[in-house]
């Protein structure tokens, strides 16, 4: 049984879905336009090198379509696998916590960690109340209707 608290938090939990969609999908759109432009900071990394490039390229359109809320479902798999790669191919190597950087025995892949495990709940609950995907959605409900 659900108290009062409960069921009132429970009723803005698509919205609440919808804000945490759109700013992690920023977060990743910013680590794009770092990886690609160096914008809004460089993190010191030949933009042009493999596999920067390529990572920055899928960061700014996954993190784009995630913000957007459109095709979510199928921008955050990619997104989370994207980051689960990253962090076992350039962060675990260089050592064994990932909360720390390396400069103490740390790999710094704290951030890939969150990523993909954020991305990989977005592939199972969906962009929330307000996305592209659920406005598309409603219309060929609606249509399907008439």
């Amino acid at each position: 049984m659900t108290t009062k608290v409960e069921a009132r938090l429970n009723s803005y939990s698509p919205a609440v879905l919808s804000l945490f969609r759109v700013v992690f999908g920023f977060l990743f759109f910013l680590f794009g336009t770092s990886h690609v432009f160096d914008w809004p900071i460089a993190f010191g990394i030949p933009t042009a090198s493999w596999p920067v490039w390529y990572a920055g390229i899928i960061e700014l359109v996954t993190g784009l379509l995630i913000m957007l809320g459109l095709f979510t479902r199928i921008a955050a798999f990619i997104a989370s696998g994207h980051m689960a790669v990253t962090y076992f191919s350039q962060h675990q190597p260089r050592g064994l916590w990932p909360i720390v950087g390396p400069q103490m025995g740390g790999n710094g892949g704290l951030p890939a960690i969150l990523f993909c495990f954020g991305f990989f709940l977005l592939v199972f609950t969906g962009p929330g109340a307000y996305a592209l995907d659920t406005m598309r959605s409603r219309r060929v409900r609606r249509q399907v209707q008439i």
